[in-house]
């Protein structure tokens, strides 16, 4: 195994503090679905005890990353490196699915990618209802069963244009400071409204935006999936072209916790993975000048102040932390500031709790599971009475926006960027 695991599990006393925080424990209440269980199979496959066969790859593929485990547990144990670990040996073992090979090699192929956007674009009303109202979460639902697509489910519409190939390389704003814009792919191709947003914020901020053209995705699917070459590929890529950037830029801002996460924590953790303590160094660097798009515009700009001259909203509107903001990067208190500066801002009774999102392989296989999770979001959400929901992540957008149609919850998804930019 890539990493020494013996210290994860050697380290768990056993307290089950974790469990009642473990997202997949709570729809499947088994000790196997726990950290600590999770921590005592690893340790049994190292061991030689339990085969990695078809059952313990299910079981791996079942934990959503979340990281409640590690915020809970007192000694902070990393159980998700533990898992990501174990699933590059899956990987290795039974090969990645087809379909996900595909779906990687499109994501690290931006031109390719773009043909196949544009071409999805024309041909998605064949097999998708699309939604795109103002009182209705923007999207597309299947109108019949497709190969691991179920009929009624509401995923996201692609849009005409990618978000990076509708607009120039350089933004100039007239102002004094530039910073670089990575988009995300879901931002790009998906939800471009949440990547206008920010360039209607920085253009209020006198910000030159630079939309590094040349960037790829951050890897994050591949990398829960334990497509570990790939990762590599794509990290060193960003990290050596942010690292030529930031020598004239101040910041890099990302508007998706995901690829913010990735870009800011996982990098140097994948490489630590590998053993290369040269290139985690590199990543550790460039983090320092990578942020969540709402950290950057809270800590570094007037924004919160501009807000506080606008006129109140009385939209109210509740807030869902994306497990990649709150949990991997501390980011929560930022969000919250600046929309509280305009809106009425009400908060769930579960503030700490996932989604249900987990990635490609909860959500192309595990999606029974998925949706358990999301249905429990979608009935928080419910109780507030909010109109909107809000978070920083497309993951996280996909998924409630899901869970609210299924549940029947009347409240729209926006992003806070959208609703930012709006009341500017």
């Amino acid at each position: 195994m890539l990493l020494d695991t013996s210290k994860f599990y050697e380290s768990c006393v056993k307290c089950g503090k974790c469990i009642p925080n473990c997202t997949i424990h709570k729809i499947n209440a088994d000790e196997t679905t726990s950290p600590r269980g999770f921590l005592d199979l690893i340790s049994a496959v190292n061991s030689h005890e339990l085969s990695l066969d078809q059952n313990a790859k299910k079981i791996f593929e079942s934990c959503f990353l979340c990281t409640n485990c590690v915020e809970a547990c007192p000694s902070h144990i990393r159980v998700d490196s533990a898992i990501e670990a174990v699933r590059f040996e899956i990987a290795h073992k039974f090969g990645i699915a087809w379909y996900k090979r595909l779906a990687f090699y499109l994501l690290s192929k931006r031109k390719v990618l773009d043909f196949i956007a544009r071409l999805g674009f024309v041909f998605q009303s064949c097999a998708f209802k699309i939604q795109d109202q103002e009182n209705q979460n923007s999207g597309m639902r299947a109108k019949f069963s497709l190969p691991l697509i179920k009929k009624g489910r509401f995923l996201a519409s692609l849009s005409k244009k990618s978000f990076l190939s509708e607009n120039p390389e350089f933004i100039d704003n007239g102002g004094s400071k530039s910073i670089g814009f990575f988009v995300g792919c879901l931002s790009n191709y998906s939800y471009t409204d949440t990547a206008k947003a920010v360039l209607k914020i920085a253009k209020e901020l006198r910000l030159n935006v630079d939309l590094m053209k040349d960037q790829v995705c951050c890897g994050a699917p591949q990398y829960f999936t334990g497509d570990f070459k790939r990762v590599e590929d794509l990290a060193k890529k960003n990290i050596a072209y942010f690292e030529k950037k930031l020598e004239n830029l101040e910041a890099i801002i990302v508007p998706e916790a995901t690829c913010s996460a990735m870009l800011n924590v996982d990098y140097e953790h994948f490489f630590k993975l590998q053993k290369d303590e040269l290139w985690a160094k590199r990543a550790k660097k460039v983090a320092s000048k990578i942020y969540l798009a709402t950290k950057y515009f809270h800590d570094f700009t007037p924004l919160k102040e501009l807000l506080e001259k606008r006129d109140k909203n009385e939209l109210l509107i509740t807030y869902h932390d994306p497990c990649h903001a709150r949990k991997m990067q501390g980011v929560f208190k930022e969000p919250r500031a600046l929309l509280n500066a305009n809106f009425k801002l009400i908060e769930l009774s579960e503030q700490n709790t996932c989604c249900g999102f987990g990635g490609v392989s909860m959500q192309l296989e595990n999606y029974e599971k998925s949706l358990k999770v999301g249905l429990l979001k979608a009935k928080d959400i419910e109780k507030t009475k909010a109109s909107v929901v809000s978070a920083e992540c497309s993951a996280c957008r996909m998924q409630i926006s899901n869970a609210l149609e299924q549940n029947g919850t009347k409240a729209v998804f926006k992003s806070p960027l959208e609703l930012i930019a709006s009341s500017l």
